[in-house]
């Protein structure tokens, strides 16, 4: 693994992290907030805590849904993008989701895989426990994970991606407990190179997680239409608990 246990921070504050995921699908991420909303009997004005909200795409859905939003992220640059979108009932602010959270809400979601980053299980231990703390008596959680079998069993170990002027050169492995991403490319006259190490949690992992903490899993869906999970087919595992 990259000795770089902080390549979040540096990667994902770059123009270019944004210019390479430029290509999100809007209308899938409104889709699984709807969906989400639904299932969860969520009422206007109820309190969500969006973590690791990036710009804020499933944050502004969100209140438009009718809900209070709170937005989180530590990347500094995606939340100045993210403010332009503010409202009364809607804010960002920069934060680690390995320290703990002023306010309980009624339901926190951790969407598109923003987890598992961490090399050390502990700080995956605390963000699950800092959730646990700021959930209301009633709140839920929702992490939505790629389904770790079905990713590493179609790993295109090396492609080239084509943003405009630049192409990113991405090469992929499984290296132990982690899926290792390594982006080469030349932007403005210079060379650079970011990685991306996401940990290979299954949902054993998670429940093993889930009963060190005692927190409750509720339902497991594979996908965002909340179809029900399968390890050899489903794209995603979303895991509702409290």
């Amino acid at each position: 693994m990259n000795s770089n246990q902080n390549w979040f921070k540096y990667w994902f504050n770059t123009p270019y992290y944004h210019l390479l995921y430029n290509n999100r699908n809007h209308k899938e991420a409104q889709l699984f907030m709807s969906n989400l909303a639904s299932f969860l009997k969520l009422k206007p004005g109820d309190f969500i805590l969006d973590l690791a909200c990036g710009k804020g795409r499933h944050s502004i859905y969100l209140n438009k849904l009718g809900f209070t939003v709170i937005g989180m992220d530590l990347s500094e640059n995606s939340i100045d993008v993210a403010k332009k979108s503010r409202t009364n009932s809607l804010d960002f602010i920069v934060h680690d989701m390995r320290q703990s959270f002023e306010d309980k809400y009624d339901a926190i979601f951790n969407l598109f895989t923003s987890f598992g980053y961490f090399k050390d299980d502990t700080d995956d231990l605390k963000v699950l426990q800092n959730i646990k703390a700021a959930l209301k008596p009633n709140g839920v959680a929702v992490i939505d994970y790629l389904n770790i079998h079905k990713a590493i069993a179609e790993l295109i170990p090396e492609e080239i991606e084509k943003r405009g002027p630049i192409n990113f050169h991405i090469k992929r492995q499984v290296d132990g407990n982690f899926i290792n991403k390594e982006i080469r490319f030349n932007a403005d006259h210079n060379d650079f190179f970011f990685s991306e190490h996401v940990k290979c949690l299954d949902l054993n992992t998670f429940k093993t997680y889930f009963k060190a903490l005692d927190l409750q899993l509720v339902a497991i869906f594979g996908d965002y239409n909340l179809n029900p999970f399968d390890e050899i087919n489903s794209e995603r595992l979303i895991l509702i608990f409290k």
